[in-house]
């Protein structure tokens, strides 16, 4: 290339760039500095204006009051990382407000920590539909918490969605059935959220190192290093996993609904008594089946008496081994999990109970019974734990029908979830009923959209046998209590 071609390029490339350069607006302007620790090349009145918003007059809070300026350039504070940015601080928080776990509820976009709803939508969220479809039995279905109670009665149901009441404008209350309530964790003197040492979450404080106590109100006297020395299990664990550490001891956790002194224990709750029981009971002296005494979780038997949990009598011609398989039969665990094995024999639990019965305790009446407390819906007879339906009647419970007596449209209708999906997509609609899939046994609810396997389970076993899974929270029965139905709570125990 010659000369005056390669001179003529050269002018062109630069006032290209300078074009280009003029074109950015001065607020994204990266550094009006030469070099760092140079004197920047504007004004002090040209530098401050580039970091004020548009519109406010000198004067005016720089970077919105978030951060400081340099050059021209916004800083946004740093004691808190990424809650304050864009070029003049103007945006608070990178993320929008979610509902049932989606960022605006799938319904809208964010921008600048605030959601853009979709046309037709609105709320904090974009979770409420402007014009609603659904009967009011069914949105008032959809807004009932685990208790049947419509939206905590903290707030109103807007077509099967929550509203919950913040008349302060605070967002105290929040929940996708409004069962957050923030106001429980304000302390009554300085009227701060968990004394302003602590983080809030769902009503509950969750304190800094070396405060601790309802609402964060009382600080350690040691460092939380001291602490957590003086609660490390010898397993290196932190109360042995089953405790937590306040202020260097342990509060282990109890089982026991009613606050009386727990099955866990010692200063690290390294003990745990529940080990030394054949079937979990609260409240009976049983343990180490009757022959033997617990210590720390351990069984030291009487004589005459052996096995972990001295379930063994010495005279039993039988091993322990094979006691053991003759209480098992099909099942996983010893008399099914429902009773206690001595010497290759079972005594089902609980006594006197006519409905659990049978050599391993196999059989459980229980099992017909729905939470109304029918049998079989009174269309069957229960045997053994399963449902004989009547004839004209089908189901697990026979609960269904064989003919219907309503439309094909009234049908599913009834069978339809909010986002008119027949059954949530996991079972058959029958005459205004689901049938859930019986490949995926844990599906259930009204209409499928339970999973039971989020229910607690015990010894292997959901609800440990002694209750029913209803949409992910056991329902005990009688005499039984506790997230997985593990605790006895009746009178008539041997």
């Amino acid at each position: 290339m010659r000369p005056a071609a390669i001179r003529n390029f050269l002018l062109l490339a630069s006032s290209l760039l300078f074009a280009g350069l003029s074109a950015v607006p001065q607020s994204f302007s990266p550094s009006l500095r030469i070099g760092p620790g140079t004197a920047c090349r504007l004004s002090r009145a040209e530098s401050e204006r580039r970091c004020r918003a548009p519109g406010q007059p000198p004067g005016g809070a720089l970077c919105h009051g978030r951060g400081r300026c340099d050059c021209g350039v916004c800083i946004c504070h740093v004691s808190e990382p990424g809650v304050f940015f864009g070029p003049l601080c103007e945006c608070h928080e990178w993320v929008c407000e979610t509902y049932d776990g989606s960022t605006c509820a799938g319904h809208g976009k964010c921008d600048c920590g605030k959601c853009k709803c979709d046309e037709g939508w609105f709320g904090d969220a974009c979770q409420y539909p402007a014009h609603c479809d659904l009967t009011k039995k069914k949105s008032n279905q959809m807004c009932k918490n685990s208790q049947d109670v419509i939206c905590s009665n903290a707030g109103t149901c807007h077509c099967g969605r929550c509203k919950c009441d913040n008349p302060d404008g605070n967002g105290l209350v929040y929940g996708k059935f409004c069962e957050c309530d923030d106001r429980e964790c304000i302390d009554d003197e300085t009227e701060e959220i968990c004394g302003g040492h602590g983080k809030c979450y769902c009503g509950n404080c969750y304190c800094e190192a070396g405060w601790h106590g309802d609402k964060c109100e009382f600080q350690c006297d040691i460092t939380p290093w001291e602490s957590k020395r003086r609660c490390t299990s010898p397993d290196g664990q932190i109360c042995s996993n089953r405790g937590t550490c306040v202020c260097g001891e342990c509060s282990c956790h109890d089982v026991d609904p009613t606050g009386d002194w727990g099955d866990i224990h010692g200063d690290t709750c390294e003990c745990d008594e529940r080990d030394c029981r054949a079937v979990y009971d609260r409240y009976s002296d049983d343990f180490c089946s009757g022959h033997g005494q617990c210590n720390c979780g351990r069984c030291d038997c009487k004589v005459g008496w052996y096995g972990k949990k001295c379930e063994h009598p010495r005279s039993c011609p039988l091993s322990v081994e094979e006691s053991i398989r003759r209480c098992q039969g099909s099942s996983d665990l010893p008399c099914s999990g429902r009773g206690k094995c001595e010497c290759g024999k079972c005594t089902c639990y609980p006594p006197g109970d006519p409905r659990v019965y049978g050599k391993t305790c196999e059989c459980d009446g229980r099992r017909c019974e729905g939470l109304d407390g029918m049998v079989c819906g009174g269309h069957g007879t229960c045997s053994c734990g399963r449902c004989v339906c009547d004839r004209g009647w089908f189901g697990t419970l026979c609960q269904h029908p064989r003919k219907c007596n309503m439309t094909e449209e009234q049908s599913k209708s009834l069978c339809e979830s909010a986002d008119g999906i027949l059954c949530s997509g996991k079972g058959s609609c029958h005459c205004g009923k689901c049938i859930c899939s019986a490949e995926e046994w844990y599906i259930s609810g009204e209409l499928c959209d339970c999973d039971d396997r989020d229910c607690d389970k015990h010894d292997g076993l959901i609800c440990t046998g002694n209750g029913i899974c209803s949409c992910g929270n056991c329902e005990c029965w009688r005499g039984w209590n506790g997230n997985a139905c593990e605790i006895w709570l009746g009178t008539d125990y041997p």
